[in-house]
């Protein structure tokens, strides 16, 4: 197992967004550091909490900080923005970042992002579909580009085209024929994460799902690489998940669990939204569970994992027994409320945790074997 780091990022909305901003970058900067392999961002428009307003703008002002980690949007949200915008962005971005970039993309989740772009009744799946279609056309054609799209009018230069000094040619990425794709799974059995593997795409899985849920995604994607003939690999498979990591289990019950907790604000947060607007079901244990019976304290009992490294590796350990082995753990960024502790639980997951992971998988099996 792998160890990757994806942040929306959720933060108090009255805290300063230059501290906010800054914190987040240095979390990016330490994940790095640690040899954290990958590393994903979010972005909404429309929101004090979630307050990175593009992602393609954050990962590129590490371009030139980072050593060795990948980098990627967690997700661009594809409806909101024009096709050949993020095809020129991303093209870009890609070659800043010397092909160390994945491209996360989404139909957006946030409502008010929605509708502050003009999209909010409208069919926002089929406008990613179409958005996405968009961009890898664009990016395997040459000018003259003339791409009918039913969302986003005609995508052409011909008119104004001067190829021959090099205008009306739209950039490339670095990864060819474009970087690899990764889409966020959200759903239980997600027909989704089955069209995506189908495409040679990868998902994540979310960190705002029961257990089972996210077990579900596997056969989902086995479904999609089978019908396309692609090679089944659990390492392409990344699962987020929220976790805190200390030295003593005291520190780790009180940073986690307290009324005032980054991972309880957190989970605050995404519980209210998604109750707002009819979503509840995706904390759910069982479709049939009444709504009133899905609470944010076993919302939260159930999916933050907190601990010593040892209750956490243990943790860890149960969890993927219930999921199957997936490739990659994506430790799920939260607000640095204490940025020591913030910190030192990170570094306790790449020094302790994911080599005593490893080390138990490997020795089950060869006592398998």
């Amino acid at each position: 197992m792998e160890l990757g780091f994806f942040t929306m990022p959720i933060h108090p909305s009255e805290k300063n967004w230059r501290l906010c901003l800054a914190e987040d970058r240095e979390a990016f900067l330490l994940a790095d550091e640690l040899g954290f392999v990958e590393a994903y961002v979010g972005e909404h428009v429309t929101d004090k909490a979630e307050n990175i307003t593009n992602c393609m703008m954050f990962l590129a002002s590490l371009a030139s900080a980072v050593k060795n980690i990948r980098l990627g949007t967690g997700t661009v949200n594809m409806p909101n923005l024009h096709p050949a915008k993020i095809a020129a962005d991303i093209a870009m971005l890609d070659h800043m970042l010397d092909g160390k970039f994945n491209f996360g993309i989404s139909p957006g989740g946030l409502a008010t992002d929605a509708e502050v772009f003009g999209n909010l009744d409208k069919d926002r799946n089929a406008m990613f579909l179409e958005c996405i279609n968009t961009v890898l056309k664009i990016w395997e054609s040459d000018v003259p580009y003339s791409i009918e799209t039913e969302h986003f009018g005609k995508i052409t230069t011909e008119v104004a085209q001067m190829p021959e000094i090099g205008q009306g040619i739209m950039p490339k990425p670095l990864q060819q024929p474009n970087p690899p794709i990764v889409v966020t799974a959200v759903a239980p059995f997600s027909k989704g994460v089955t069209e995506a593997a189908a495409r040679g795409w990868d998902p994540i899985s979310a960190n705002f799902l029961m257990p089972q849920w996210v077990a579900s995604h596997w056969p989902k994607y086995v479904e999609g690489c089978e019908r396309a003939g692609r090679e089944i690999d659990s390492a392409n498979w990344r699962v987020a998940k929220s976790v805190f990591v200390a030295d003593d289990l005291d520190t780790a019950r009180e940073y986690a669990t307290n009324p005032n907790s980054p991972y309880i604000y957190y989970y605050k947060q995404l519980f209210t939204k998604l109750k707002k607007h009819g979503r509840v079901n995706l904390f759910k244990e069982h479709k049939d569970q009444p709504d009133d019976e899905v609470t944010l304290e076993h919302v939260c009992n159930r999916l933050i994992i907190w601990g010593t490294p040892d209750k956490v590796t243990d943790e860890l350990l149960a969890f993927r027994e219930v999921t199957g082995n997936f490739g990659k753990l994506l430790y799920a960024g939260k607000d640095w409320a204490d940025p020591e502790l913030a910190r030192r639980s990170m570094v306790l997951m790449a020094e302790k945790v994911k080599p005593a992971i490893n080390s138990a998988e490997a020795g089950k099996t060869q006592a398998a074997q």
